[in-house]
């Protein structure tokens, strides 16, 4: 008995520990993506990778466009859309950030000069168009990479990569 006990008050201090997991369906996380992405100037400096400022939120904007049904990912062999669903697994339950200089889609990589202004204008139109998409319940039920996606799934690793590519770029 007092062993269960013991177990029991483990558990609920590890509870209380827990990361909560961020979404950009919250109407709060939502806005610090927005109030981050307004932190940027055309001089931030990444910390990491090869993209300037204007290139990653053009990638992120792109990655905003696939549940939008704008942008299609090419079809993969089966070895990586298991790495792709077992990683899917692994960010939701250890509530991970995405590793740095980890590989993307050919068709997501922007390797180009782009205009700052415009980039984060279209970041900030995307955003709001993916919130609409959300509310509209008109989320793609699948993902080329991650498989089968729940609205929480898309909340959650949307929130991750716009997250990852902002600390990216020290805000």
């Amino acid at each position: 008995m007092a062993l269960q006990s013991s177990f029991c008050s483990y558990r609920k201090s590890q509870e209380r520990k827990r990361v909560v997991k961020k979404s950009l369906h919250s109407p709060e996380c939502f806005q610090e993506i927005i109030n981050r992405i307004n932190l940027l100037n055309e001089n931030s400096i990444a910390k990491w990778g090869k993209m300037d400022v204007c290139q990653m939120m053009r990638h992120c904007n792109q990655v905003l466009q696939v549940p939008l049904r704008r942008i299609t990912l090419p079809q993969i062999n089966s070895l990586f859309a298991a790495i792709g669903r077992i990683t899917k697994w692994e960010i939701q339950i250890f509530n991970n950030g995405i590793p740095r200089n980890m590989p993307t889609f050919q068709k997501l990589i922007i390797n180009f000069e782009c205009d700052f202004e415009e980039e984060k204008e279209s970041l900030l139109k995307t955003l709001e168009e993916y919130r609409t998409c959300f509310k509209n319940k008109n989320l793609p039920e699948q993902h080329v990479l991650f498989g089968t996606m729940k609205e929480k799934d898309w909340g959650f690793l949307e929130y991750k990569h716009l997250h990852h590519h902002l600390k990216q770029f020290n805000v």
